[in-house]
């Protein structure tokens, strides 16, 4: 009997877990990426790539990397040790409007959010050595005519990247008005700050630059197998309940979402002239748009941590590296994991053409989406290339080609840049201009042109959408009450990464409001309450600078209560017990910004 109640009480827990989404997001450390360097061991393997990437994760990424060769890496720039996965996307290059040269941008840093959906499937952890691109390289033009992202297969042709640009004020807005992505990029009709296409003005959002933003298909196909990159993922389906649900035999995989920011606010004063008219900014790729922003993934996981983390945590922004029971523990940031790339070229300072040779495309330089270039010749290598490890054991018994090797002629391009889009057998296929379909003869390996170009659309469960409410009329309407037990509105003031209110971060209190987070701090004994971005409640007794700001930066709406306002972007609405904040003490930096990345501005955050 005991046992029996034992059993029910189990099922009644997986049953619950999969009601709601949980996630945690992956952070790094250390004093930069893994790389910056022409490889990818998926599109190229074995050769240097069509263009420069910026690479994060095991020291093991190379031409030639598999999930088994990466288990043998010797560190990693991800927190959690128990990842040993690579993650790679285009490098970001700025154009100087006055001498024309390129120079790269700085990569101010990379979160990997892992959702875990509500689901009716099982999720599970990532095979070792699975290969999954999102994106399309080879885009030019606008994928649509809406700048929201579009992420379910049974509502037709998707799009899974936008670009976020957070800034002080939108006027004028980032994106020209009236844009059909001919021009210019396109505004997401949800949100001023996000788009597809690079913006047309400066990202000034405090720590929050030019933010890059890519989402992973979470379906995967064993049929296809572990490689076969352009044809083993899919993105799930909105079934009843609101969940999500991969197609019957496939296996529901975390979904990833890659966030990576770039420092393009520092070259601001290099690009005044083109706001409102043009943009800087280039990707590695020669794409002028932004419309080809793409990623690149090979698990390296251990999975009985990574599934353990599925199972059991739902750490949210707090990080995974907080996670209970990591088996493998955390990495320590005070060190830095980096490799030297094995091509010797200039990939960075002044320079008169993209390396790899990449033609500028798109907009003012010439419109229509480009044709997958062969690989170019490499340099002289500073290093040999690794030699090809031995296939995973977990790798499905599928065909496929040897991979060449470093010295191998790449294939001719192929005539036709084909775009394949997986989509669940059960839910129509979605319109896509040159597609192949699931039960197409296989398509011929072509660099990056089959790439799945995938959408997400924020009408789903799990939107990204940021909410700028209407400035306050008034001090009680930004605080929503001036007295709440006990607790009296003192004014908006400025947060840092370093947090300046850190007794007790994010508590886990639903829909925070004003009225919620004083309530919650006050039963802690904390003397001071502080909320912020609409939906994030900090408690504490001593805060660590104090930076008054005006009323009108804490104008967010409260997820809690739209009747109040709760802070802003980095600007805390807060309350202090009897109306007396106390003083700024002083705090020793124990994190420089490059390490701290707790929490930045971002949708999915809240």
């Amino acid at each position: 009997m005991l046992l029996t109640t034992v059993l029910v009480a189990l099922v009644g827990v997986v049953a619950a877990a999969q009601d709601k989404r949980t996630f945690a997001v992956l952070r790094h450390y250390g004093t930069g990426p893994l790389t910056t360097c022409r490889a990818d061991p998926i599109i190229s393997p074995g050769q240097p790539s069509a263009h420069v990437h910026t690479v994060m994760g095991a020291s093991n990424f190379g031409f030639n990397s598999t999930g088994e060769s990466l288990l043998q890496s010797s560190c990693t720039t991800a927190k959690v040790k128990g990842d040993l996965s690579a993650y790679w996307f285009p490098t970001l290059y700025f154009q100087d409007p006055e001498t024309k040269l390129l120079e790269q941008v700085k990569m101010f840093y990379m979160n990997v959010y892992y959702f875990f959906d509500a689901t009716n499937d099982d999720t599970k952890a990532f095979p070792l050595g699975l290969q999954i691109v999102s994106g399309n390289a080879m885009l030019r033009t606008a994928p649509s005519t809406s700048g929201a992202a579009q992420l379910d297969p049974s509502r037709g042709k998707m799009q899974p990247a936008q670009i976020t640009c957070p800034r002080a004020n939108y006027s004028p807005a980032s994106w020209p008005a009236d844009s059909d992505g001919s021009e210019a990029g396109i505004q997401s009709p949800n949100d001023k700050g996000s788009g597809i296409g690079f913006p047309f003005q400066d990202c000034d959002g405090y720590a929050s630059p030019m933010r890059v933003d890519v989402h992973f298909p979470s379906c995967y196909d064993p049929s296809a197998g572990l490689t076969d990159f352009r044809n083993n993922m899919a993105f799930p389906t909105a079934v009843a309940g609101g969940k999500l649900d991969c197609p019957k035999g496939w296996i529901h995989v975390p979904h990833m979402f890659f966030e990576t920011y770039w420092d393009t606010h520092a070259l601001a004063p290099r690009f005044q002239q083109l706001n409102g008219k043009a943009t800087p900014f280039v990707f590695s790729n020669g794409d002028t748009t932004g419309f080809s922003a793409h990623g690149d993934f090979i698990s390296g996981w251990d999975r009985d941590e990574l599934q353990n983390i599925i199972d059991n945590c739902d750490a949210g922004h707090a990080g995974m590296h907080s996670c209970p029971g990591l088996k493998l523990g955390v990495n320590d940031d005070s060190g830095s994991c980096t490799v030297k790339c094995p091509i010797d070229e200039k990939i960075d300072g002044k320079l008169e053409k993209l390396p790899g040779n990449n033609p500028l495309v798109g907009w003012a330089r010439g419109s229509g989406n480009v044709s997958p270039p062969a690989s170019a010749a490499a340099p002289a290598a500073s290093s040999p290339a690794a030699p090809t490890p031995s296939p995973s054991k977990e790798a499905p018994a599928v065909k496929s080609e040897p991979a060449p090797s470093s010295s191998a002629v790449p294939p001719p391009p192929s005539p036709t840049t084909l775009v394949h889009v997986a989509v669940p057998s059960s839910s129509p296929p979605p319109v896509v201009e040159a597609a192949t379909s699931k039960t197409d003869p296989a398509p011929q390996p072509t660099p990056e042109a089959e790439k799945p170009t995938t959408v997400y659309d924020t009408v789903t469960m799990w939107q990204t959408k940021t909410v700028y409410a209407k400035k306050p009329t008034a001090t009680a309407q930004s605080s929503g009450s001036a007295d709440i037990s006990g607790f009296k509105y003192v004014g908006c003031y400025k947060d840092k990464i370093s947090r300046v209110l850190s007794g007790e971060v994010l508590p886990k209190l639903g829909l925070v409001s004003n009225t919620v987070c004083v309530d919650y701090c006050a039963s802690k004994g904390f003397s001071v309450a502080g909320t912020e971005y609409g939906g994030e409640c900090y408690c504490g007794n001593q805060l660590s600078a104090l930076e008054k700001l005006d009323d009108a930066k804490c104008a967010m709406a409260c997820k809690g209560d739209a009747g109040q306002t709760c802070g802003g972007d980095w600007a805390l609405t807060l309350y202090a017990k009897g109306g007396s904040l106390p003083g700024a003490y002083k705090r020793h930096m124990q994190h420089h910004l490059h390490h701290a990345r707790i929490p930045s501005r971002r949708h999915f955050r809240r």
